[in-house]
């Protein structure tokens, strides 16, 4: 043990009921910012419960949805190695929403880096009182006992298991001063541990939000006008009613709000089939409204044309206007990004059931508070009679954190007055979803005589995320353009700017956000500027990331250069970057920091008949104390995919304010065929965990980008390269 701390008792909850027989703790969420609650137990805004049953088993209720990111076995694994609990006796119940347990957006990359000290706490809180209670029990010193493998041992070898000291831990008080484990003595945090889950995702046990089923239930499918924020300005529903299954036909409105449903006519029927066929038989006339101009090829131009002239600055040092006078030599480069879609494997789909001024629904969702408030906020009724059940999610990478398709349910649920499941084609969440904004960006840097970047500008013109919560929203938010302003180089003279952009479709965050478009360009240009310098493209970036230093950032955040050299250094030492490769081969490299972590990835790639190949992607990852290195590897290795695919295929775009692409036939993903070796190294670390899911996708479609580059002579800086019929 090498950490104590005193804690308020008044943090922690202590109970006995909800289970026969045993002890339940619970911790205050605001611990994690030594936010001591105060006040009577009523007050208490418990986060995470402890449940240690008197037969040993231990249910650990995770707050945070499962989305293939290992949250549940990750903040479970904390838990029980604080307590020194047996791994086989755990296991997770998932949490409901509400705002007693914190947090429970999961999103952002923040599960590990807001709940693991939480989570700590009570892990060691527990351990404690059990030694306590065992203590008791023999009528030994506390000094004398220690916990080991849910049993509690004294120096004589007698032990006792956690289940049978339940009774005694309930008559205890909270200790006051919590001791910690020392780092070296971590069974679960810091290993490879499977998923808590594996076994019922492998037998098929485990429920998605598309398997649930309740007695009576209708199907809905939902048409919606081909133009974002179009309604509906007449239908006849006289095929749909022929179809058999097809039950009812009714017509509900767009709400106006961030998370409000877009509208549309719903087909309900006795089965999936049937609402599907329905809603395609379906003769509607809408009114498509002021986006029905909306041309993406055209907005791309406007974009492209803004970021050419002079914006508004976001930061700027020194004086780049001199510096370019003065320069060597001076380099320009225009970047253009399209919208992308988040296209998880299960599409949005939600169960209701409202009966009177209560509702309750089963979803995939990311955000089940907002889930909730969404709810009640329709019903005109408290939150406490909305109950939103998390089931498991078929992907998520930002889409399911906006609830419109929960309101959805809801609005058909409370119309026809039976339980509903409201299921998405592929096509609607392709057409109909909050997308990944679309970019246009200049670049100009100088060089002085030696090959050094005296000079830095990066324009950028972008819808912002913020339109979607303030209608009329032109320029990006504070943190949005801090992903360029902040970038990690040592420029003496240096300008970020940003360009008007009006949203035309919804906009929403996508994993890894802002990140995508300004880690591409960044990381490109920075490349483009090592060859016009005559310089090794690995050596260039560390003399560009200079000296080792704790830098501010936009936000307040700092970060370290140190660590951000080491993970590019450490991934070039992983794919021997320096030795010779095949004929036909070369190696293309990128870093960037994002969501508190530091990666780097080398891609190897070929050129053969004029078409990309990647073959092994070297990443390496410092993201502060790793909990769990199972799912860490995991996450890099679905962003390599993730990050391919934009850089392949990844492209939405509009005509006549309608969004073209379908299905995965015409917005495509990486297949097997086309997936790398995927090597991933996470630097060893005691610093605070930092976030996962989303840093790795940043740094995958540049270095892909600057690998062709070394090939071919050429540099592209648009995506997706199937544009260039290269894939």
């Amino acid at each position: 043990m090498n950490e104590i701390q005193n804690l308020s008792r008044r943090v922690f909850i202590r109970n006995v009921g909800l289970a026969s027989g045993g002890l339940i703790l619970g911790c205050n969420y605001n611990l994690l910012a030594n936010d001591i609650a105060v006040g009577s137990l009523t007050e208490f805004n418990p986060n995470l419960f402890v449940q240690l049953n008197s037969d040993g088993s231990l249910i650990i209720v995770a707050s945070r949805s499962e989305m293939g990111n290992g949250v549940r076995t990750s903040l479970t694994s904390v838990v029980a190695d604080e307590m020194e609990a047996d791994w086989n006796k755990v296991s997770v119940k998932q949490a409901v929403g509400d705002a007693k347990y914190g947090d429970q957006n999961t999103d952002g990359s923040r599960s590990i880096v807001g709940f693991y000290e939480t989570m700590r706490k009570m892990g060691a809180m527990t351990r404690m009182m059990l030694i306590t209670a065992a203590a008791k029990k023999w009528q030994v010193n506390e000094s004398e006992c220690s916990a080991q493998n849910h049993f509690i041992i004294h120096t004589s070898g007698k032990k006792i298991g956690f289940g049978e000291l339940v009774d005694v831990v309930t008559t205890l008080p909270v200790p006051a001063n919590i001791t910690y484990k020392d780092p070296k003595d971590f069974k679960y945090i810091g290993k490879n541990l499977k998923s808590i889950d594996v076994k019922d995702f492998a037998n098929g046990s485990a429920v998605f939000g598309i398997d649930k089923r309740l007695p009576n239930m209708k199907v809905v499918a939902i048409a919606r006008c081909p133009v974002a924020f179009g309604t509906v300005k007449s239908f006849d529903k006289t095929a749909a009613m022929k179809i058999k299954g097809v039950e009812d036909v009714i017509e509900f409105p767009r709400i106006e709000k961030p998370f409000g449903p877009l509208g549309g006519v719903a087909v309900i029927a006795s089965n999936t089939w049937a609402a599907f066929k329905g809603k395609a038989a379906l003769e509607i006339q809408w009114n498509y409204g002021k986006n029905e101009g909306y041309n993406s090829e055209k907005y791309m131009a406007e974009l492209t044309e803004r970021v050419h002239t002079a914006g508004k600055v976001e930061k700027e040092t020194g004086d780049v206007n001199k510096a370019f006078g003065e320069a060597a030599k001076v380099v320009e480069s225009t970047f253009q990004l399209p919208h992308l879609a988040h296209a998880p494997m299960e599409v949005p789909n939600a169960v209701a059931w409202v009966q009177g001024d209560s509702c309750e629904v089963w979803v995939p969702t990311q955000s089940p508070q907002d889930a909730r408030d969404e709810v009640a906020a329709y019903l005109s009724t408290t939150v406490d009679k909305v109950t939103v059940n998390v089931t498991f999610l078929g992907g998520g990478f930002g889409r399911k954190s906006k609830p419109d398709y929960i309101v959805e349910a809801v609005m058909v649920s409370k119309t026809i007055k039976a339980p509903v499941q409201v299921v998405w084609t592929r096509e609607d969440d392709i057409k109909h979803g909050y997308y990944h904004t679309v970019s246009a960006q200049y670049m100009k840097a100088s060089l002085d005589a030696q090959g050094n970047v005296s000079g830095w500008l990066h324009r950028s013109a972008f819808p912002s995320i913020m339109s979607t919560f303030q209608p009329g929203t032109d320029y990006p938010a504070g943190w949005e353009a801090g992903s360029a302003a902040d970038v990690p180089f040592e420029i003496k003279n240096f300008k970020v700017e940003s360009g008007q952009a009006p949203a035309m479709v919804r906009i929403g965050w996508m994993r890894s956000v802002i990140n995508i478009l300004h880690g591409f360009s960044i990381n490109v240009f920075a490349d483009e500027l090592a060859y016009a310098a005559k310089q090794d493209p690995l050596e260039f970036r560390l003399k560009l990331i200079g000296s080792d230093r704790i830098q501010d950032t936009k936000d307040s955040i700092k970060y370290d250069t140190a660590r951000l050299k080491n993970v590019l250094k450490l991934a070039a030492k992983n794919a021997n970057y320096s030795k010779p490769l095949p004929k036909g081969h070369a190696y293309g490299l990128a870093v960037h920091y994002s969501f508190y972590s530091y990666v780097a990835s080398v891609v190897e790639v070929s050129m053969a008949d004029d078409k990309v190949k990647v073959h092994n992607v070297y990443t390496v990852i410092d993201c502060g104390t790793a909990v769990n290195k199972n799912t860490i590897t995991a996450q890099l290795e679905g962003a390599a995919v993730f990050g391919m695919s934009i850089a392949y295929y990844g492209k939405i775009t509009a005509n006549d304010g309608a969004i073209e692409q379908n299905s995965y036939s015409d917005y495509r993903m990486i297949r097997m065929n086309e997936a790398p070796k995927v090597h991933v190294e996470i630097v060893e670390s005691t610093d605070r965990p930092t976030g996962v899911g989303e840093p790795g996708v940043p740094v995958i479609a540049p270095a892909i980008i600057n690998a062709i580059f070394k090939l071919t002579g050429k540099r592209y800086y648009n995506l997706p390269l199937s544009d260039y019929d290269l894939v």
